[in-house]
């Protein structure tokens, strides 16, 4: 095989592997989702103990052979990037990454006796479900949802936390060490679980006064949890409408809303781009 046959099987395979719109990238995904999410469930049911000692050493062998599979997503997904260390540097990328690190390490540090932190590294093994966001396409309508968002909801938050601040240190001078309001700290501690509406009840307020601004924090807690809510919901459905071009099938007409698609999902026939203005007044989709 020389040098042209192997780039024309990594441009092949980078179109398996990063396509989501063919029916070969499509298949693919399905099987990693599949795997992701068994591998997962097989990590969750290692933690209980009776299910470990009948069936550790097939959980075991499930997991390397999970491993071993994972290692080899991750390999070709560096060979097949365009920009590898853009990818290796990516949130993905590190996600893929540390998806298949922790057998590896416990595997090396198992003669030690520090079975706490081997623990606790075969435990981020259940971060491999971070991989199915990338093939969520809703996943990164929202993430672009946060990030607009991003400025009202620092804003939102400062205002939340200096509120807690303020009501702590009042109900510190109110109801004070005896009521178990120790510190100011402790006292914001219990202003934010208050304004939150979570109200443990290990610390609680005894003065009538003090009660009285319980209650007001509550009933301005109900009002402000919404506010984020709307602030997301906002950004998401200006996100959906803001899209400027579409994509249309050539062959059979099928239109996606999927700017990064190159072939169609339903015939696998190249798409071409088509603007969105006339739906967006209100067009009909045949008519788009």
């Amino acid at each position: 095989m020389d040098r042209h046959d192997i780039e024309k099987l990594r441009v092949k395979l980078r179109w398996i592997i990063f396509g989501v719109n063919t029916p070969s990238g499509r298949l693919f995904d399905v099987a990693l989702l599949w795997a992701i999410l068994i591998s997962v469930f097989c990590v969750v049911l290692e933690s209980v103990t009776w299910i470990r000692s009948a069936y550790g050493q097939a959980l075991r062998s499930a997991e390397w052979a999970f491993t071993i599979l994972f290692t080899i997503e991750y390999g070709l997904r560096i060979w097949t990037a365009n920009r590898r260390k853009v990818y290796v540097t990516s949130f993905f990328g590190i996600v893929d990454l540390v998806a298949i690190l922790p057998t590896y390490v416990v595997e090396l540090v198992a003669g030690s006796h520090s079975l706490s932190v081997v623990r606790g590294v075969r435990l981020i093994r259940v971060f491999r479900v971070l991989k199915l966001v990338r093939h969520l396409k809703e996943a990164h309508q929202l993430l672009r949802a946060l990030q607009a968002s991003r400025p009202k909801i620092v804003v939102f938050l400062s205002a939340v936390l200096t509120l807690a601040v303020i009501t702590g240190t009042v109900m510190y001078e109110l109801e004070g060490e005896e009521a178990g309001f120790t510190s100011i700290p402790t006292s914001v501690y219990w202003a934010i679980v208050t304004l939150t509406t979570v109200g443990y009840g290990d610390i609680a307020p005894r003065t009538a006064l003090g009660q009285f601004v319980s209650a007001c924090l509550m009933v301005l807690g109900y009002a402000i949890i919404a506010v984020p809510t709307g602030i997301v919901s906002m950004e998401f459905t200006r996100g959906r409408v803001v899209v400027a071009k579409r994509l249309r099938c050539a062959r059979c007409g099928h239109q996606s809303t999927d700017r990064r698609a190159r072939f169609c999902s339903r015939c696998g026939a190249r798409m071409e781009r088509r603007s969105r203005s006339r739906r967006l007044a209100g067009t009909p989709p045949h008519l788009g």
